[in-house]
């Protein structure tokens, strides 16, 4: 008995990684869904929200499935020897206990469901993310119930196709998953792009301070606007196009090398421009692939 607190360790590490594998496998497929079946409702904010859960989703499954696998092998193998029988009635509980939370996971993974529908979720997407939460947590629930029976105890080759079934549709959620995000490069270069309309930003309002501090005349160069903030101009990320500044006839421009086209109205928040402020159209950041300005007019 003296490995008794090793074996109950291993098992509720078992437990605990098929809730966690459960859990974001269905973080991944309701993403998916949300990106295969998009809606005229849905804004940026929620299209980027599902890439995010598929993103999770695939890293949280490369982690905890395979541990789940090989954590079940292990305890499974050592049930079946001489010594395994001491440890069916602890086994028992646990499984029993994990099928009490499945079912308590399905339940409430439908309300969630159900209320997006609600809510104005497209039928299509709620009867497929129900189909999915019915058939994982499902999964999860039959597997259990057999072993708490002792089914896979006396028929070890229906449990080992039973993971190489739930292996392959996990791979195949993650391979799914990888075709319909960016790839880490691309995103990458998303961020610089984000991080450049940041720098922007930061740079027309130094230009805006400047003017309320000269009688509104522009800088002739962004160093003279920066001067009063004692603090240097913001420099391109590497491997970018310096940024640029340009007095026009009616204010500025601020151009920048961009990665691709930005997502309309992406960066624009009109809810609130200051009537004090010397530009004119000081919030609109949708910019274009490639080398783009971004003209201002100074009132």
């Amino acid at each position: 008995m003296e490995n008794t607190p090793r074996n109950v360790i291993l098992q509720v590490g078992s437990l605990i990684a098929l809730y966690l594998s459960a859990s974001f496998l269905l973080t991944l497929v309701f993403g998916l869904i949300n990106i295969s079946y998009p809606s005229a409702a849905d804004s940026y904010w929620e299209i980027e929200s599902a890439t995010e859960s598929i993103r999770l989703g695939i890293a949280m499954l490369i982690v905890f499935f395979p541990t789940y696998i090989i954590l079940t092998r292990l305890m499974n193998r050592f049930r079946r020897t001489e010594h395994g029988a001491l440890y069916q009635n602890i086994t028992k509980w646990l499984i029993y206990l994990s099928l009490l939370i499945s079912g308590l996971v399905l339940l409430g993974t439908l309300v969630m469901a159900i209320y997006t529908f609600l809510n104005g979720d497209l039928t299509t997407r709620f009867l497929l993310k129900a189909a999915a939460v019915v058939g994982v947590i499902g999964a999860a629930f039959h597997y259990y119930i057999l072993d708490a029976r002792g089914v896979w105890m006396r028929e070890e080759g229906k449990s080992v196709m039973y993971g190489v079934g739930a292996t392959l549709v996990v791979f195949l959620a993650i391979a799914y998953g990888v075709t319909n995000i960016e790839t880490p490069a691309v995103v990458r270069e998303m961020k610089l792009d984000e991080t450049q309309v940041n720098d922007l930003r930061n740079v027309q309002y130094q230009i805006d301070s400047y003017m309320a501090m000269s009688s509104s005349s522009l800088p002739d160069t962004l160093e003279a606007a920066y001067k009063t903030a004692g603090v240097d101009v913001p420099a391109a990320p590497e491997g970018r196009e310096g940024y640029t500044y340009e007095k026009t006839d009616g204010g500025f421009k601020l151009c920048a090398t961009f990665s691709r086209d930005s997502v309309q109205n992406e960066f624009v928040d009109t809810s609130y421009i200051d009537p004090a402020a010397k530009i004119k159209n000081p919030e609109n950041w949708n910019y274009k692939e490639g080398r783009y300005c971004f003209e201002r007019i100074v009132k």
